[in-house]
């Protein structure tokens, strides 16, 4: 039996396949072979910056420091996983540098209290159903975090705790609150 492997290459906006050479073009210091790589990319690490921060406008300003750090680091990219993964991993470290930067290494878990003021204090009207982003968006920082890692970029358990310096089972009952949190949330 023949098994076809198909080849992935990742397209720019316009179309245009990326070449692999343009994280060697880039690393040494064509502008315009990063641009391509910018263009490739940006779409997918602002998306990941909105999830792990709820935040739209830091979101924005996430995304631009991930690209400037990736053009001071660009010579550390040895290019044994794609750019796409590398740049990926550069914006997680970055947010939760950032995080801990900003001082909220104490809002790694939350109590009780604390999660019940997270949600409005009425009833949403059937009009107004609250969407799965905006759910998020309202979860306690440390919870929204776990999530987005584990349920959405596939992280494990392990892989977190290492990541936002907790222990496996705080990553677990931080995952377990969140997705609590979302169905009383999606549930109005």
């Amino acid at each position: 039996m023949t098994v076809a492997i198909q080849d992935f290459t990742p397209t720019r906006l316009d179309g245009d396949p990326v070449e692999p050479s343009d994280a060697a073009l880039a690393a040494a210091g064509d502008r315009r072979a990063f641009e391509r790589l910018y263009r490739a990319h940006v779409d997918r690490v602002y998306a990941l910056c909105v999830r792990m921060v709820a935040d739209r406008a830091l979101a924005e300003e996430l995304t631009q420091d991930v690209f400037v750090r990736a053009w001071e680091k660009l010579a550390l990219f040895r290019g044994e996983s794609s750019f796409g993964t590398w740049v990926h991993r550069l914006t997680v470290n970055l947010v939760l540098n950032r995080r801990d930067s900003d001082g909220r290494r104490d809002r790694r878990t939350v109590d009780d209290a604390d999660a019940v003021e997270a949600l409005p204090a009425r009833p949403l009207a059937p009009g107004d159903r609250m969407d799965l982003e905006k759910a998020i968006a309202g979860l306690p920082p440390g919870a929204r975090r776990v999530f987005v890692l584990h349920d959405v970029e596939g992280y494990r358990h392990e892989e977190i705790a290492e990541l936002l310096g907790i222990t496996s089972g705080g990553s677990k009952a931080q995952l377990h609150r969140a997705r609590l949190l979302l169905r009383e949330a999606l549930q109005r």
